[in-house]
């Protein structure tokens, strides 16, 4: 993708251009690109990323004393609610999900991508109704820059594909890791209930954990990182995000003006606060920024479970939960459906604004 003069620069061709290849940033690099096209260009924002200055870390909580002890049970409770209500970050150790799973999860990622771009081509889409949905940047015709990165997003729940509707290279490891990560998610949500002072299954009880999409990224080595990143600056459109990433790194949550990094721990799992939770929760837990960052070394590979039912049929309408509301602490959001709130931030895409604060009231 030679640019000519800035004049001559036609940015909706050149997007058009790269989403008719069906090859994805991997396609670009697998071309042997040695610049970044124009279209991924990311102008600085204004928070530090210095690490000289920068001393933060997000909160690692070991979940092993969770049903042994009632006295590890509370502390393990106030741990979440603090990294809930301060970072809406934090990392689980001890989780129930065996390591081997997590690897194989992240193998069949590396299997997936590997495959012959004719092979792929098959999954490539921008209907959102499909059961599998491989493309680079959902929001590629909407947002100013594109990322450094191809995903595949598989709707898992309430209504999960058959097992020949999902991709050979990653079939059987995904319906594993997908029923283990909503096993998680269930415990998680009843950990969050008890942090918010509610009975452990109010969030299940009122749906937070019956929709699951999983998305599975690829990261490729960039040319020029310092031009473009992974994942522009956003937060996530769901109740809850249980992320799994490899050993290479690059993902960074806003914090206090900085940009901290989240290392990867081996046999952790990432989980943060999604916007719907903020939402109900009436601005007790956060929904923080985060990013990732481009980088020489790749492919990074990762896969982000999202809580939410934003691609089902349901209608059920979410607001700020009455039973931590008062006076003192009205509502601060007007009542949306999983729904509407999934297509206005779909329709808002990442790197700009939150969606969040439209259904400010």
């Amino acid at each position: 993708m030679v640019l000519k003069n800035e004049h001559s620069y036609d940015r909706r061709s050149e997007l058009i251009a790269f989403d008719n290849t069906q090859a994805g940033v991997k396609g670009l690099v697998d071309a042997g690109v040695k610049t970044v096209p124009k279209f991924f260009y990311t102008p600085q924002d204004a928070y530090s990323n210095d690490p000289e200055k920068n001393q933060f870390s997000i909160p690692v909580i070991d979940l092993d004393g969770i049903s042994k002890d009632p006295i590890q049970h509370k502390e393990i409770i106030e741990k979440i609610r603090d990294a809930s209500e301060v970072w809406g970050f934090f990392q689980v150790v001890n989780h129930g999900i065996p390591q081997s799973v997590l690897e194989e999860m992240l193998n069949g990622v590396r299997r997936f991508y590997e495959q012959d771009t004719e092979v792929k081509k098959q999954w490539y889409t921008r209907d959102t109704s499909k059961k599998v949905v491989y493309n680079s940047n959902f929001d590629l015709f909407k947002s100013a820059s594109a990322n450094w990165r191809d995903t595949t997003y598989c709707n898992m729940a309430p209504l999960p594909p058959s097992a020949d509707e999902l991709p050979d290279a990653c079939r059987d490891i995904l319906i594993e890791y997908t029923e283990q990560v909503k096993k998680l998610g269930r415990s998680l949500f009843e950990l969050l209930s008890e942090a918010l002072g509610l009975n452990p299954s109010y969030l299940n009880d009122i749906g937070c954990s019956e929709g699951l999409a999983v998305l599975y990224h690829c990261y490729p080595a960039c040319p020029e990182p310092e031009l473009t990143l992974g994942a522009g600056k956003h937060s996530d459109s769901d109740f809850l995000t249980v992320l799994l990433q490899d050993h290479l790194g690059g993902l960074q949550v806003l914090h206090k003006n900085y940009w901290v990094d989240i290392p990867p721990v081996s046999g952790a799992l990432v989980v943060n606060v999604g916007e719907l939770l903020q939402l109900i929760s009436n601005d007790k837990l956060k929904s923080i920024a985060h990013r990732v960052l481009a980088s020489r070394v790749g492919p990074r590979v990762s896969v982000a479970s999202f809580f939410t039912t934003g691609h089902s049929l349901s209608s059920r309408v979410y607001g700020p939960i009455k039973e931590l509301l008062s006076e003192d602490n009205p509502a601060r959001y007007r009542e949306t459906s999983v729904k509407v709130y999934a297509y206005h931030y779909n329709a808002t895409g990442i790197g700009g604004k939150s969606a969040l604060s439209d259904f400010r009231i």
